[in-house]
């Protein structure tokens, strides 16, 4: 049957979305055409494992703050594939900066900076998947 191949995909698609997920999940839904496939947990011991905890990254010195992520998503360091990186290692910044970008879900979501600084050292790489407030550029008081 065409739905049991659907429903096969669609349990793939929770089991790793479930894995990827930083916190517990309560409820996941996934639907495609006319199957779905809604999964609930109740209490605590029926809780899917909590994912495995990576190695926390290295803290940043005290005296630099740093550009956190938004959102989950692809960091982008460029307006486009070619162009010149919004900012680079010894630029100032102003607060409202555009710094870089997160694409999510065909999304360009800015990131902008909170405060004014120099571009100490950009951390994530062009075009690399970056997590929720993954620290992206770190910035020296200027």
């Amino acid at each position: 049957m065409p739905d049991d191949a659907v429903l096969a995909g669609l349990r793939r698609h929770a089991r790793a979305l479930v894995a990827e997920l930083a916190g517990p999940v309560r409820r996941v839904r996934l639907s495609s055409g006319q199957t779905a496939l809604e999964v609930e947990w109740h209490g605590t011991a029926e809780q899917p494992p909590a994912p495995r905890a990576e190695p926390a990254p290295p803290r940043e010195e005290t005296d630099r703050a740093v550009v956190r992520s938004p959102i989950v998503g692809t960091f982008y360091r460029a307006p486009e594939p070619g162009a010149a990186p919004f900012v680079a290692v010894g630029d100032l910044v102003r607060p409202g900066q555009v710094v870089g970008i997160v694409e999510a879900m065909k999304l360009m979501n800015e990131v902008t900076a909170d405060r004014a600084g120099r571009v100490a050292a950009v951390l994530a790489d062009d075009a690399a998947p970056v997590e929720y407030d993954q620290p992206l550029v770190a910035l020296e008081p200027a």
